[in-house]
């Protein structure tokens, strides 16, 4: 994957990948980036640099990463680190859609700001076409 920054934003802003994943952060600006976590889930530091660092960061623990710039304190973004191969991120209305065979499942939804995800919540899936799911 990928996070790249242009106009001094991280684009995407939120970034949802499974554990194990490594994203690179290549940088588009004219001015150079300090990209850098402190985040538990993952803490690493991008130093100065310009273009596209040379390796890619690996992403092994799941949680949330926060991003930020030690240059340019405006940019923020986030990285979402999940331990299952059942996720998605909605779109600018909110839904989003997951192919799911029958059976029970539970889900947890995270918005970005918050520290970690929502509380579990249980759903049966048996022959439905679309769930509606509202969150609290």
């Amino acid at each position: 994957g990928k996070i790249v920054q242009k106009n001094k934003m991280f684009n995407p802003k939120v970034t949802i990948v499974q554990t194990g994943t490594s994203i690179n952060f290549p940088n588009e600006d004219t001015v150079r980036h300090h990209v850098y976590s402190f985040s538990p889930a993952k803490k690493f530091e991008l130093k100065l640099y310009a273009g596209v660092p040379t390796n890619p960061v690996p992403f092994e623990q799941a949680g949330v990463v926060t991003l930020g710039c030690n240059i340019h304190d405006s940019m923020v973004g986030y990285i979402y680190v999940v331990d299952t191969p059942f996720f998605a991120k909605t779109d600018d209305k909110g839904k989003t859609v997951l192919k799911l065979n029958d059976g029970q499942y539970s889900y947890q939804a995270w918005l970005p700001g918050q520290n970690k995800p929502g509380v579990e919540q249980k759903i049966t899936i048996e022959g439905a076409t679309e769930v509606k799911i509202t969150l609290p």
